[in-house]
């Protein structure tokens, strides 16, 4: 079950990676990982740095893809970011986080996809 979930997890972060390119974003890094946790994408769009979360549903039973970021999920997402900063970049710098939610309906039927910029993490 696990590895299924990885799969569904990579699948849908290669969706949001090329939907993202396509908007003109230029990824500058896929699955951070430090001792807080993961960033699935980091991007920039202009001058802005966009750290991008990516949820990914293959049915309803748990919700849509959008209704699953938790406020834990936000909390470590904070941390994340904060980390980050300080330790890649050493200082703050403007940007924001983005949720890009795909749902999965079926075989045969297309991906929903939604991009959500600016989501509030302290919310």
């Amino acid at each position: 079950m696990a590895g299924s979930r990885r799969q569904t997890g990579a699948a849908g972060e290669e969706q949001a990676r090329r939907f993202l390119l396509r908007s003109g974003y230029q990824i500058l890094q896929m699955n951070y990982r430090c001792r807080f946790g993961e960033i699935d994408i980091i991007a920039r769009e202009g001058p802005l740095l966009v750290f991008v979360e990516v949820r990914t549903r293959t049915g309803t039973g748990f919700g849509k893809a959008v209704e699953s970021l938790t406020a834990t999920k936000k909390k470590r997402l904070r941390r994340l970011v904060r980390y980050y900063l300080a330790r890649e970049l050493g200082r703050e710098i403007p940007c924001r986080v983005d949720l890009v939610a795909i749902d999965m309906e079926g075989p045969g039927r297309l991906p929903r996809l939604s991009h959500i910029k600016g989501v509030d993490l302290w919310g």
